[in-house]
């Protein structure tokens, strides 16, 4: 459906344009922050633009828009586009592993599987080997479920290009997506019992719950300590994870998966969400940025 045909409909007055434009951008905005998040694995940046997005938004005449939440989709997709690139460069001198920036999700967010497993630490690392029109219509696709037609008018391709991209992203990420996901029990005493292991300083329990091949990824940006290099096997990370015995930890829900936030001296030092396979765990993602922590003392919406 395009969004350019035009509306039969009355035009609004100047001051009911207004209220429109307000009221329209306000429905969609969580949705349009989930997009420009999944294209870009940074809230800060998904702000700007929804802020570059409400910009836009408020120069449309809306006698031609069609469809709103298409329309606005499009915008946030062309604005998250354009900041692809430059993130690209930022990524490029980066110190150590970078992670997308944590967010504190609802338990509704978890419930929606399909949601939180493309929010997912795991999930945006896969899409970070994308090209940058690749998961953009990956995204739109798979996750928002948009037609070909709207994902065209959005990254400026043809609808034909469009499915050539669609199916060759979904046989990339299908090739390299986490494994299976546990069910939500399964998930939860594993958590529980690595949690209780971690605080514990029990090795033997520690090592019973980490997966032979496990991988711990840290994110510090140059600005703490922490290891440049991905850290591998149940040997070696549970040797790191001793090292916060003890810290306060606290459970809790990050980006859909399972995590503990870790304190000292009442500040939150870093955060780890957890990846759940088969009753062990497989991936754990430590992000200790400052700059990526901001948001975990609220609540993020995320919305399809």
């Amino acid at each position: 459906m395009s969004e350019g045909t035009r509306n039969t409909s009355v035009p609004v007055t100047r001051g009911g344009r207004m209220e429109s434009v307000t009221q329209a951008f306000v429905t969609h905005r969580s949705l349009l922050f989930t997009v420009a998040y999944e294209m870009l694995g940074s809230a800060a940046d998904a702000e700007d633009i929804l802020q570059e997005t409400w910009l836009r938004w408020v120069g449309v005449d809306l006698d031609t828009v069609r469809d709103q939440r298409a329309y606005l989709v499009r915008i946030a997709t062309r604005q998250a586009l354009s900041h692809l690139r430059t993130l690209g460069r930022r990524k490029e001198s980066y110190v150590g592993p970078w992670l997308p920036e944590p967010l504190l999700t609802a338990p509704d967010v978890a419930e929606d599987v399909e949601l939180a497993d493309s929010v997912s630490m795991a999930m945006l690392l896969v899409l970070e080997t994308l090209t940058p029109t690749e998961r953009a219509v990956f995204v739109l696709r798979e996750v928002f479920d948009l037609g070909y037609d709207e994902i065209a008018e959005a990254v400026d391709k043809s609808p034909a290009a469009v499915r050539q991209i669609a199916h060759r992203a979904r046989a990339h990420v299908a090739a390299r997506r986490p494994r299976g996901v546990a069910s939500a029990a399964e998930t939860r005493r594993t958590v529980e019992a690595f949690q209780w292991a971690v605080q514990t300083g029990d090795l033997q329990r520690l090592l019973d719950i980490l997966a032979p091949d496990v991988v711990l990824l840290t994110d510090s940006g140059g600005v703490v300590r922490a290891a440049l290099t991905p850290i591998v096997g149940a040997g070696e990370v549970a040797h790191v994870l001793g090292r916060i015995a003890a810290a306060e930890l606290r459970p809790t829900h990050v980006n859909g998966d399972p995590a503990l936030i870790v304190r000292l001296h009442g500040e939150i030092d870093t955060v780890i969400a957890l990846r759940v396979d088969d009753g062990r765990i497989t991936g754990l993602y430590a992000v200790r940025n400052p700059e990526k922590l901001s948001r975990l003392g609220r609540e993020t919406a995320l919305r399809r």
